[in-house]
């Protein structure tokens, strides 16, 4: 995985509080596989950070991120202190959502700067219904028409690729 496992679950742990026995009791891992994670001694395979982002209730891309990135995200936060008020006053808009849509909504700016009320809301269900259509296209892929929907979806991304290019 990435050199920064370690370091992730260190702070996940660190903002929910919870320690490495607790980690094991959310997560069904052992205590010798946790303490490997965090020192670095212990590569964890994807089934392995799957049970940790479940059992912490975190994504699993929580793992993956270099640190910098942290920065951002906390730059993010800070420039649009507006997503808060939404997110308090709309809660519903929100539900399944994971640190990295949260993040996502954060860096967007607004005509001219931060987000307003009403921006953020627009951005919320457009991301809303981005995952509804995701969710749509990976059952499709599972489907016996499988072919014919990759072979549309790489029709369609050659088209796009090309107005962009051209």
């Amino acid at each position: 995985m990435t050199e920064h496992t370690g370091k992730n679950l260190r702070r996940v742990m660190a903002n929910l509080g919870v320690t490495i026995e607790e980690v094991v009791q959310r997560t069904g891992l052992d205590v010798r596989t946790v303490k490997g994670i965090l020192d670095g001694s212990h590569r964890p395979h994807a089934r392995t950070l799957t049970r940790l982002a479940e059992g912490l209730a975190v994504s699993s891309d929580e793992f993956f991120l270099d640190p910098v990135q942290l920065l951002y995200r906390q730059f993010d936060f800070r420039t649009n202190p507006v997503v808060e008020e939404v997110i308090a006053d709309c809660p519903d808009l929100f539900a399944g959502w994971t640190d990295l849509d949260f993040d996502e909504l954060h860096s967007r700016v607004g005509t001219g700067g931060p987000l307003t009320a009403e921006g953020t809301v627009q951005a919320v269900r457009q991301m809303n219904h981005n995952r509804q259509l995701h969710e749509k296209l990976a059952v499709l892929l599972e489907s016996s028409d499988a072919d014919l929907i990759r072979g549309i979806v790489e029709m369609m991304y050659e088209k796009v690729m090309a107005r962009v290019e051209g």
